[in-house]
């Protein structure tokens, strides 16, 4: 019995001394994976990059062909496997699940350090802490992006606009201290007027205004929706605080 052969592509792709096309890459990876052979040929100058694309009528490299068809870049050889490609402003929760997911394996980390077991209130304390330092640091990347979508929503930062600036440095301050747990005096305050005012001010935007905004939490570039999740960021600052304050 003779198995099938090989189904067959070929690609075409930036190679240069000073530039490998990532796209490229991907696309020769991505071939291989779904098992094509692929025919890689490298387009070595920008002159011959050029006359390809002319020929071809086409104005981006990498180009994948089957069956004698084009199939087009990077991204339209991602769907024609059945991928998704996230259209320009599609929302996810991604970027936070990745978030939370990540200071919760940290937080639980810490603790088998300390103590040498995962599930310890103090992994539950650090779980917020840690997150509000994560978030605090995707704000940090760009503050004057992170201020002009959080003055879509946030009540004193319409009223005061430099709050829209301080906010993250705050959230950050908040989550240092309360994960060295120092200085109960400061975070404890902090943390309470930055959640309580932004669970307010979610609250008031998302349910009572019934507003579809995009959310700050993960900084100014972000296309997670305003809603549960920032609310649930605020609510566990303050939730945080009170603790602190009654323990």
């Amino acid at each position: 019995m003779t198995s099938a052969a090989p189904r067959k592509a070929v690609l075409y792709r930036m190679v240069m001394p000073s530039h490998v096309c990532p796209y490229g890459l991907k696309s020769k990876w991505q071939l291989e994976r779904h098992g094509y052979e692929v025919e890689d040929h490298w387009l070595r100058t920008r002159h011959e990059t050029d006359a390809f694309m002319a020929e071809h009528v086409v104005k981006t490299t990498p180009q994948t062909f089957i069956g004698g068809e084009r199939i087009g870049g990077n991204d339209d050889l991602t769907r024609f496997f059945g991928g998704h490609i996230p259209a320009k402003d599609e929302t996810s929760y991604r970027p936070v699940v990745a978030v939370f997911a990540m200071t919760l394996l940290m937080a639980m980390a810490a603790s088998t350090a300390a103590y040498g077991t995962p599930l310890t209130g103090r992994a539950a304390a650090w779980f917020v802490s840690l997150s509000m330092c994560v978030l605090a640091i995707l704000k940090l990347q760009d503050v004057a992006r992170f201020s002009t979508m959080f003055l879509n929503y946030d009540l004193l930062a319409r009223r005061w606009v430099p709050y829209a600036y301080l906010y993250p440095f705050g959230e950050a301050l908040a989550g240092v201290l309360m994960t060295a747990d120092a200085l109960p005096w400061l975070s404890i305050p902090v943390a309470l007027v930055i959640g309580g005012i932004g669970a307010v001010s979610v609250f008031k935007a998302v349910y009572l205004d019934k507003r579809e905004l995009k959310c700050a939490c993960v900084g100014g570039s972000s296309n997670v929706p305003l809603g549960f999740v920032s609310l649930t960021e605020n609510l566990f600052m303050v939730g945080m605080a009170l603790w602190m304050l009654l323990r």
